[in-house]
């Protein structure tokens, strides 16, 4: 037990002066926890922040992944339905071609082609005649010509 008396004026004063100082001790005592906790909360939020941020982007580049792969299906399906269209629009111009060009008169792609087998044909007949027989029909052609020719 204390010796002094509680209503003395000076053990009242340190009395006071003691219970002041625990209660500023205990205010920085609060003070440093509320520091190191805010600390060790703020690095958990930071924690928990990067983890979110992978999750988002983990998430985001799987729906656009989705999304590419609808995308390029989509143009695949269009772009097989164009040929399509392409592909009958260029049958429906080449008939009226050909047709305005028979309209003209002028040969198809077939008589063409038939015509230049035929000049092929004839260009191998004269290559397969002898040389002496064609010298004649080349001299003879000359004379012929001047016969027929009116003269002065």
């Amino acid at each position: 037990m204390s010796t002094k008396n509680p209503f003395d004026p000076a053990a009242l004063s340190d009395s006071v002066k003691e219970q002041a100082q625990q209660i500023w001790l205990a205010g920085l005592g609060a003070f440093a926890k509320a520091q190191e906790d805010g600390t060790k909360a703020f690095e958990k939020l930071v924690s928990d922040g990067i983890t979110m941020q992978r999750k988002v982007s983990a998430t985001a580049e799987e729906k656009l992944a989705e999304a590419t792969q609808k995308a390029t299906q989509a143009a695949h399906t269009l772009s097989e339905r164009a040929t399509g269209q392409w592909g009958k629009l260029e049958g429906i111009f080449e008939e009226r071609v050909s047709k305005a060009m028979q309209s003209l008169g002028l040969p198809s792609a077939a008589e063409m082609k038939a015509l230049h087998d035929r000049v092929a044909a004839l260009e191998a007949q004269l290559a397969a005649k002898p040389k002496s027989s064609v010298k004649g029909a080349v001299k003879t052609a000359p004379r012929a010509a001047a016969k027929n020719s009116p003269t002065k």
